[in-house]
């Protein structure tokens, strides 16, 4: 009988991280879920059913997460999903510089600090599968969340190298890009939200090319080779296609 595989899934106190956690549940996984709102959480949890652990954590105290790692044991999937949207403020032309220095502490710094306490021991093992959750915005900029955008475009190449970095050691680097996803987090977005899809459908993307260690993908589709191209195209023509999707961050 083979050993029961264990993944450890951030930000899963809702959203996109929650569905993850469920379907990764419903397929027999050991997991251990990070987030913010405890009482949420213990709710995630009581929905997967199975074994589950859980702590409410700030991803930006590391000790904290090294702390529940030690306990946690073996982890066979990383899923670094935590982070926050924040950009220009109704009233503002651009977003505020702390609120900058906030969104990279949290969506960038934090993720790639979490991710180094649960790669050594993959290393160890010779195993293991990392999945960074970034966004279509970090191939595809937004001019009224910029420190988002580049928090997102910093896990797509930080993600990306790591990968290469770690080829032939049996750690498999996976990096996601979702474009709008019905989240309580999508909910302090005020604009458009073309094509949107349900938690649900993202997180059967993430864990079925996670598993199947795809390198870089995104969706839905009709936005994600837009992204893709995003950087190439004329600027009139990049101005053209993303003039309706202008927005400002209710907090």
């Amino acid at each position: 009988m083979s050993a029961q595989r264990s993944a450890i899934v951030t930000g899963a106190s809702s959203g996109i991280g929650r569905a993850v956690a469920i379907q990764l549940a419903q397929a027999g996984w050991r997991l251990g879920l990070i987030g913010r709102d405890a009482d949420r959480l213990a709710q995630v949890a009581r929905d997967c059913g199975g074994n589950v652990s859980i702590a409410a954590i700030d991803m930006c105290d590391t000790d904290a997460f090294s702390a529940f790692v030690a306990g946690f044991g073996a982890v066979d999937l990383y899923v670094s999903n935590h982070g926050i949207l924040d950009g220009r403020r109704e009233g503002e032309l651009v977003e505020a510089g702390e609120v900058a220095g906030n969104v990279l502490a949290i969506n960038l710094a934090s993720a790639v600090g979490a991710l180094h306490v649960v790669l050594p021991g993959m290393q160890a093992a010779g195993k293991g599968q990392i999945v960074l959750v970034s966004s279509l915005a970090g191939l595809s900029p937004l001019p009224d969340a910029p420190a988002y955008s580049a928090s997102k475009a910093g896990l797509v190449m930080y993600g990306l190298s790591l990968r290469e970095a770690l080829r032939g050691t049996g750690v498999g680097v996976s990096v996601c890009c979702p474009g709008y996803v019905s989240t309580p987090m999508g909910g302090e977005h005020l604009g458009n939200r073309p094509h949107e899809i349900t938690p649900e459908d993202a997180a059967r993307r993430i864990v079925k090319n996670t598993l199947a260690n795809k390198r870089l993908f995104g969706f839905p589709a009709p936005l994600w080779p837009m992204a893709l191209f995003s950087l190439l195209i004329p600027e009139g023509l990049l101005r053209l296609f993303n003039g309706d999707l202008r927005f400002t961050v209710k907090k």
